[in-house]
């Protein structure tokens, strides 16, 4: 009785470390996300709101955002591309009075 009181109790701790492993891959998409959110919001602003920044330059913020995001979530460039690609065209067409 003993032994199958030890494998159950074995059981629970590797299924609680499967479930913490879990646990810490989303807090840690959780955080990479949020950081991801940031950095693109302080593109948008720098974008909107340099009165020096060139066109170019702008280009350059939004190719840089784009490589470090596709850094973070490596298979998210569909994501990506629906997500920011839009919002950042749209800003620098705004911005640079683009079309």
């Amino acid at each position: 009785m003993e032994v199958y009181g030890a494998d159950s109790s074995d059981r629970n701790d590797s299924s609680g470390e499967q479930a913490g492993g879990e646990q810490n891959e989303h807090m840690d998409e959780a955080r990479r996300l949020r950081r991801l959110q940031v950095m693109m919001s302080m593109v948008m602003s720098v974008i909107s709101q340099d009165p020096d920044l060139t066109l170019e330059e702008a280009a350059e913020i939004s190719a840089n955002a784009r490589r470090a995001a596709l850094s973070m979530f490596p298979d998210k460039e569909l994501a990506y591309d629906i997500l920011y690609r839009p919002r950042l065209q749209r800003l620098m067409n705004e911005r640079f009075r683009l079309q």
